[in-house]
Order: C-alpha cells, then sequence, then structure tokens
C-alpha cells in the first residue's frame, strides 16, 4: 500500500527529497527538506526580507538602525562618536556644564 499524495519533494535543485514533514520558507514559500529549509542552505532570494538584524550599542544599549547597503559596524561606530547618550567623554564634559551652573560666578581682580 503506498501513499503517493503523502508528503513533498525538497525545492531544492540539487536534493528533491521526498520528505514527509517538509518544511515551508516563510519568504520564498517552497518546500524544503530538513537539510535545506534555513535561509542559507537553499539559499533564499527573499531572505532580506525576513532575517534581519538590528545592531545594539555596546555603550547606551539601544538599538541603531541601519539601512540595506550600510556596515552595521561603520553605523554603530558613527552612532557612538556622535549621537550616543553615554560616550565616555561626553558625560564628562555636561558633567563640567551643569557644575558650572551651580557655582557662584566670582569676579576676581589681579593686581601686580
Amino acid at each position: 500500500m503506498e501513499f503517493p499524495d503523502l508528503g513533498k519533494h525538497c525545492s531544492e535543485k540539487t536534493c528533491k527529497q521526498l520528505d514527509f514533514l517538509p518544511l515551508e520558507c516563510d519568504a520564498c514559500k517552497q518546500d524544503f527538506c530538513k537539510d535545506h529549509f534555513t535561509y542559507a542552505a537553499h539559499k533564499c532570494p527573499f531572505a532580506f526580507k525576513k532575517d534581519v538584524q538590528v545592531p545594539v550599542c555596546p555603550l547606551c544599549n539601544s538599538p541603531v538602525p541601519v539601512k540595506k547597503d550600510e556596515i552595521p559596524d561603520v553605523v554603530v561606530g558613527a552612532h557612538m562618536d556622535g549621537g550616543c547618550k553615554r560616550h565616555p567623554g561626553r558625560k564628562k564634559e555636561e558633567d563640567l556644564l551643569s557644575l558650572q551652573e551651580f557655582l557662584p560666578r566670582w569676579k576676581v581682580n589681579v593686581v601686580f
């Protein structure tokens, strides 16, 4: 007794294995065996829509948005140099500015 309609063949061109529990790729909607269901294994052309990772700044722990053609390390570096709230050098400057507001302004005349 055979079950001709049971299972599906792997959509990978080099495989075509009959799989009774095939997995559907959520990006390209094709069926794959357990060896080819990952984006990388079947070289999914639509993986960029699903496999999105957002880097996090190591100083302020906030997500840093990266556009499609940008290098994440460069964008995070630019964030740390410019827009990071917890930049080590910037914190000292902010502390000094806030200290100057609270200190009385003394007028000192130096006579020689």
